[in-house]
């Protein structure tokens, strides 16, 4: 038997394979616990809507162009190690980035890409928020969160 027609019996439709982007939204979290302090103005809070972030199973976390970052002011943490397609390297690593993404929300660490590059929602956000890609429909698909149907565990 080919390869293809075991991946056809194995349920392998090439009509999955493609690409998922979705809109997030990110706020710098430090200014909203400020703002909500009353120690700057609401308008003073720094946020960015990104209408297309791709949807990237292989990337651990959320991932911004520099740019992006210093827009929102984001605070940097440390420099770490990072596992790339083109082998390793370091980034920098940010905290306080308040994500927004079909109604879920949650903050997360963010890693820096160099300008150009495409935002990437990795698979570790999407976890937490409950989001799961549905590759037949090329969208993120909402996972349950109601009582007797939720994707939370304890």
């Amino acid at each position: 038997m080919t390869a293809i027609a075991l991946e056809r019996a194995a349920g392998f439709d090439e009509g999955c394979v493609g690409r998922i982007t979705t809109g997030v939204t990110i706020t710098n979290d430090y200014d909203a616990e400020r703002a909500e302090s009353g120690l700057i103005a609401a308008e003073a809070v720094r946020s960015i809507a990104l209408p297309q972030v791709l949807v990237d199973t292989g990337a651990t976390t959320l991932c911004l162009p520099r740019s992006v970052i210093e827009r929102l002011g984001l605070r940097a943490r440390r420099d770490v190690a990072v596992s790339t397609a083109n082998g390793t390297a370091v980034a920098r690593l940010y905290f306080g980035a308040h994500v927004s993404v079909l109604g879920r929300e949650g903050v997360f660490e963010c890693l820096e890409l160099p300008d150009g590059t495409e935002p990437l929602l990795g698979y570790t956000v999407m976890e937490t928020l409950g989001l799961e890609p549905d590759m037949r429909r090329h969208e993120l698909r909402v996972l349950p969160m109601e009582r007797g149907n939720s994707y939370l565990r304890i």
